[in-house]
């Protein structure tokens, strides 16, 4: 690989940041100042940029706060997406683990570890999704109940049973579901008579959305993370 396209992919700035810091002498390929951007290094190879070592990742994985107003997809000739908000040059191949609606905020892996993504949208492994919903009037024991055991949504949905918190006020709630279907929370609301009039996940199998991260930001996953969401 060149080594100016090593270094943009693993974000240490664009091609044409990382051409000018090769050229000004800022980086060592094994101990030895290079020049060219176009010389090949090998993956395994030990790459410094200032005296930080840049190693190599085959996969990189992002937590993303979503925000309202931005859809979950890789691209779109007319809305703008979640990859959007990445800044600087972007590994090739990146793409939202699931989707959320365009109005619905919270957290959303992105990556490009397709098994990883595989596994964690599989109806097989039940990963758990929660849900924060502020609904348009209150809800009690009846929906609770209705949720537990599963839900008739509409022709085309039924819902597996569902974990429903109801918080305080009783238009505020927790679902936790184990599914992703299109719409599926405004569905199955919308099934007990209640409109969702905001929505945000909170949680997605072990990972958390991160308080400190404001909306429309991300970061890359903590080695804690990396290792718990790997086990999934």
């Amino acid at each position: 690989m060149r080594l100016d396209k090593y270094l943009s992919e693993m974000g240490a700035g664009t091609r044409s940041e990382v051409k000018k810091a090769i050229r000004a002498g800022r980086v060592t390929v094994d101990g030895e100042k290079v020049k060219d951007g176009s010389v090949h290094v090998e993956k395994e190879a030990e790459v410094c940029l200032d005296g930080k070592r840049i190693a190599y990742e085959n996969f990189v994985y992002y937590l993303m706060n979503k925000p309202a107003g931005v859809i979950s997809a890789t691209d779109d000739a007319r809305e703008r997406t979640v990859l959007d908000l990445i800044d600087g040059q972007q590994r090739k191949g990146l793409f939202p683990v699931g989707r959320l609606d365009k109005d619905t905020e919270g957290l959303l892996l992105i990556t490009n570890d397709g098994e990883l993504a595989h596994r964690l949208l599989s109806p097989k492994k039940h990963v758990d999704k929660v849900y924060y919903a502020r609904l348009d009037g209150p809800v009690g024991e009846t929906e609770r109940k209705l949720f537990a055991e599963g839900l008739r949504v509409d022709e085309s949905l039924t819902a597996m049973p569902a974990v429903l918190e109801i918080l305080e006020p009783a238009n505020e709630v927790k679902i936790t579901i184990r599914e992703g279907k299109y719409h599926q929370i405004k569905r199955m609301f919308a099934a007990v008579g209640r409109e969702v009039v905001y929505l945000q996940r909170l949680s997605m199998g072990p990972l958390s959305i991160d308080a400190g991260l404001p909306i429309g930001a991300y970061r890359r996953l903590t080695e804690e993370e990396l290792s718990a969401i790997i086990k999934v």
